[in-house]
């Protein structure tokens, strides 16, 4: 539409609902109706439409992910199986756990069919699995954008490109103080008269950006990182207001300096980051 000429403007969803809550009556007709009126009021917010390879990179990082917790999924329902008989598998390792679950079923002839059908969908998985792993870690080592990222602490392969993916174009940013606000990591604010009331975060916008920030703000504060000052400011932060809350402050912060590297084409500096939090 937009290469034959025509003005195409995608709208948040979330403010649409809303606006149109006060309609008493919803129909196909009214619904138009109300877009329409929004549209000519200019009451909405533009949302960014991805590029294809954006796309590429989310539906590959999504499947991945699918397949990781279908494996899971399979290994905890056979442990549940067995365990209904009185067989724990215990703590294994992912190479050892279908020995172990031979070990165990040895002897049995049905419950060695049902492990053999789950243990054979979970070889598949796994197989797949592993061939979009490396799929992931060529386009990883391959996108410049990426390798600049995972230059800061806690930021991998995984996190960088589903970060990467999730922007798009940084420059739809005015400043990188929005993307905290962006991915639903900045709390909420209720102001009326006498009342003002900071809550939580109300945890709008991509999950799994959001997500995946928090676990890199986790490796930040619970494993050893050297040189980064940005580690210390986050522990200050949960002597004070607690461990959850210093690591969803600091996955907030994550993603703002993220946004200024790749903006600045910069590689990450503790000392910068920690002034910058």
């Amino acid at each position: 539409m937009r290469k034959a000429g025509l003005p195409v403007e995608l709208i948040e969803t979330r403010h649409v609902r809303n606006a149109l809550r006060a309609m008493p009556v919803k129909t196909d007709r009214n619904d138009a109706r109300g877009i329409a009126q929004l549209m000519r009021l200019g009451w909405f917010r533009p949302v960014h439409c991805k590029s294809l390879p954006a796309q590429e990179v989310r539906a590959l990082l999504t499947t991945r992910k699918l397949l990781q917790s279908k494996q899971h999924d399979i290994e905890m329902s056979l442990r549940g199986v067995l365990r209904g008989f009185g067989l724990k598998v215990g703590e294994t390792t992912p190479r050892s756990f279908a020995g172990r679950v031979r070990e165990l079923v040895a002897g049995h002839p049905t419950l060695l069919a049902i492990a053999e059908a789950l243990l054979a969908a979970r070889d598949v998985l796994a197989r797949e699995l592993s061939s979009l792993e490396k799929r992931v870690r060529a386009i990883a080592r391959s996108d410049q954008r990426v390798r600049l990222l995972m230059s800061a602490p806690g930021v991998g392969a995984i996190v960088a490109l589903t970060y990467v993916s999730a922007i798009d174009d940084p420059a739809r940013f005015q400043s990188s103080r929005m993307v905290g606000a962006h991915f639903g990591l900045t709390p909420r604010k209720y102001q009326s008269g006498e009342t003002d009331v900071t809550g939580r975060i109300p945890k709008i916008g991509d999950g799994t950006v959001r997500t995946m920030l928090y676990e890199a703000a986790n490796v930040i504060l619970t494993r050893p990182v050297k040189g980064s000052t940005l580690k210390s400011w986050g522990l200050k932060l949960a002597k004070r207001a607690g461990m959850k809350k210093a690591k969803v402050a600091l996955a907030r912060k994550l993603a703002v300096v993220l946004h200024r590297m790749w903006v600045d084409g910069s590689r990450f500096i503790a000392g910068e980051a920690a002034r910058a939090a």
